[in-house]
């Protein structure tokens, strides 16, 4: 869990408006930055967005802001400044220098939330390794001002103890490490394998979208859900029967814009119940502004695991949320929110995709959940038949 017993820290985001991006998007990246802020125990506090053609190589902003933003943090007790991009060494080294205060990026903080978030040994090693992986290369001048600090966000694990400012003995460290995960991919593999020729459904998607409480309704299990990011890391695997079919679901860690690459290599054993799996279920929070976005981030990832092309089922979810604006013709009238009805959602340009099921539903109030158990009974059975071709019998019952 993430640690409560420390005082909130505060923090100042920062990022970059690139050219092709409207005003919105770059507001809607400093709002998943603030998100993953709160979700690692610190309190937002200000902003600072610049518009940029690419960042500057020295102090990833322009000089004129960064002074701006040193005054602001010396003047209202910061402790944190956060960048929602990847700096490199003589960035972190040129902005701590100038602004005084603690400096994270977006990986470090991802990987932090990581940290507090793994719950099993598994979990925190494939964290620890990504989080040294991480560290080796910025550890020229962070050994310090480490010394100074005592816990606070993105300084958990690593980088604490003495012995550990030794470069060899950090890639000693990375070695072991990747040693002991060979051994539980192995292991994790037998695993799967040992599950037989059933049916393998998993559940994926961006972080935050409600998989763990769909996991949970369909499976009647009780695994974590919170309204936070990366609520869970560890795969957890259910055998659900739906009329009389079995097949086994899994739920994965989510999928984030920017998911550090080191994270994604560490949790390859993870990511395997995606690749291994038979059909996929795709889980998107129709209520988010930025949901098509995140789409093409889950589709990006998805390709990256060579797992795009695998059949699949769309699933918009949290449509009790999702509403839209009505203004009135006079423009006298305030405009108000009024949500659509499913039989709206279902005339929308988001049902018409002819190359996958597509369902609308609130795992929240359970509206629609029996449509997608039956999408998903039907295309569990389509599979299914391929690989039994004598089971007629288990499709013949009425549901």
């Amino acid at each position: 869990m993430i640690e409560t017993n420390r005082p909130v820290e505060r923090a100042i985001l920062i990022g970059i408006n690139y050219p092709g991006q409207n005003g919105n998007e770059a507001e809607g990246y400093i709002d998943e930055l603030s998100f993953l802020t709160e979700t690692a125990g610190a309190e937002p506090v200000k902003r600072y967005i610049q518009k940029l053609k690419i960042p500057d190589p020295g102090t990833f902003i322009g000089s004129g802001k960064i002074e701006e933003i040193a005054k602001y943090v010396g003047e209202n007790k910061i402790d944190i400044a956060i960048f929602d991009d990847e700096l490199s060494p003589s960035q972190l080294r040129n902005i701590e220098r100038i602004l005084g205060c603690r400096i994270l990026d977006r990986t470090n903080l991802i990987l932090d939330i990581f940290a507090g978030r793994a719950r099993t040994s598994h979990a925190r090693t494939q964290v620890e390794l990504a989080q040294y992986q991480y560290l080796l290369p910025r550890l020229k001048g962070m050994w310090t001002h480490l010394e100074r600090q005592r816990g606070g966000i993105g300084l958990r694990g690593p980088g604490e103890a003495e012995i550990e400012t030794d470069r060899r003995i950090i890639r000693d460290k990375i070695a072991l490490l990747k040693t002991q995960l060979k051994k539980i991919d192995t292991q994790m593999a037998t695993q799967r394998k040992n599950r037989g020729k059933m049916v393998r459904v998993a559940l994926v998607g961006y972080t935050n979208v409600g998989k763990s409480t769909i996991m949970n309704l369909l499976s009647k299990s009780d695994v974590f859900a919170e309204n936070k990011l990366f609520a869970t890391l560890d795969t957890t695997v259910r055998k659900v029967v739906i009329v009389n079919l079995p097949f086994l679901l899994s739920d994965t860690v989510g999928f984030i814009r920017k998911l550090p690459h080191d994270l994604v290599e560490s949790f390859k054993s993870t990511l395997d119940e995606v690749r291994e799996s038979d059909l996929l279920v795709h889980i998107v929070d129709i209520s988010h502004p930025g949901f098509e976005e995140q789409i093409k981030v889950v589709n990006e990832t998805l390709r990256d695991l060579k797992s795009a092309d695998k059949p699949s089922i769309i699933v918009f979810n949290k449509i009790d949320a999702f509403s839209y604006v009505v203004k009135d013709e006079d423009n006298l009238t305030p405009a108000r929110k009024e949500n659509y009805s499913l039989d709206d959602l279902k005339r929308t340009w988001m049902a018409g995709d002819k190359n996958h099921p597509v369902v609308f539903i609130s795992a929240k109030t359970k509206e629609n959940v029996e449509e997608l158990k039956k999408i998903l009974y039907e295309e569990v059975k389509k599979i299914h038949v391929k690989r039994y071709p004598y089971n007629d019998f288990l499709y013949n019952t009425e549901e």
